[in-house]
């Protein structure tokens, strides 16, 4: 990576009530990349993003944020911050643009607040609500109301913790929508336990579990070149290495029966598979595609992998 990370989590560990929730956390993201934070319940990841965003202080290790350290220089790095928390803090007896305009006021963009209220309220698709009371307002609208105070300075890190929860399928596909089109020009942490939510925006995926990192990696692209592997012969990454059509391997769980692959340009599914035959592999299923994702999530979260990354 050239360009230096907007955020960086180094070795990060959260103590609470005497019980180390979250641990060893190390996660790099830059701009323009949409990173998918996944976990059961009580994984650990609303207490790492409040890490992220700044609402708690690590007990052990550093959270940086364009380079600065968020417990040594809290106001400069949290000005580059945007946070959604679950439970968005909406004042419901202001209108969606007085409210706005009380966030730019926080944030101190002054002179600036008008034109901001009026790019977020544009982005978030708020323009035919702008004037009505956020209490008068649907989930769905409240929640791209929140999206629009984390958005509305313009940070470098945008931080959204289960944006999507409760909501109808059609308001979840609209968010959906509008957090990928916010990777294109900020870093983006969305937390989720939706693997739906993560396929559908996110470029990499982090999965919790006991508060432990346990998987990072990219998400495989829509036309296949990622590939899910199971074996029932161990094998290492030097044997996937050794056939020609293989670019890169990167194990999907513990045991080494079960890879992620990424193909060479040009070849196919149907080329791998004659070639794992060929090897006496033992193999037992291969898929194309984002559904690998499904396969190490439950295998993570039923306790059976170990740490794994690509």
């Amino acid at each position: 990576m050239t360009a230096s990370p907007v955020l960086a989590l180094a070795s990060v560990s959260r103590d609470l009530a005497g019980r180390r929730v979250v641990r060893d956390v190390d996660l790099v993201l830059a701009r323009g990349e949409v990173l998918g934070l996944l976990g059961v319940n009580g994984a650990g990841k609303s207490t790492t993003l409040r890490m992220i965003a700044g609402v708690l202080a690590p007990s052990v290790g550093r959270v940086l944020v364009d380079g600065e350290d968020l417990a040594e220089a809290p106001g400069l790095a949290r000005r580059e911050i945007g946070y959604l928390p679950e439970v968005p803090p909406l004042h419901i007896e202001l209108s969606v643009t007085e409210f706005l305009a009380f966030c730019a006021r926080l944030h101190g963009l002054a002179g600036e607040a008008e034109a901001a209220v009026a790019r977020a309220i544009d982005r978030c698709g708020l323009g035919d609500v702008r004037r009505r009371l956020i209490g008068a307002l649907s989930k769905g609208f409240r929640q791209r109301v929140g999206l629009a105070q984390a958005i509305l300075h313009e940070p470098s890190l945008i931080v959204l913790d289960e944006p999507a929860s409760g909501l109808d399928p059609v308001q979840a596909l609209n968010l959906r929508e509008l957090v990928r089109s916010l990777g294109a020009d900020h870093a983006v942490v969305l937390s989720t336990h939706v693997l739906p939510d993560v396929v559908a925006c996110c470029d990499r995926v982090a999965i919790l579990h006991e508060g432990a990192l346990r998987y990072e990696g990219r998400l495989a692209d829509p036309a296949g070149a990622g590939i899910f592997v199971r074996t029932s012969k161990s094998i290492d990454a030097g044997d996937w290495l050794e056939l020609p059509i293989v670019a890169d391997a990167t194990p999907a769980a513990a045991g080494g029966t079960a890879w992620r692959l990424r193909l060479r340009d040009g070849a196919t599914t149907s080329m791998l598979a004659a070639a794992i035959v060929e090897r006496a592999f033992g193999l037992e299923e291969l898929r194309a595609g984002n559904a690998a994702l499904e396969e190490t999530f439950m295998e993570i979260a039923a306790g059976s992998a170990t740490a794994v990354a690509a």
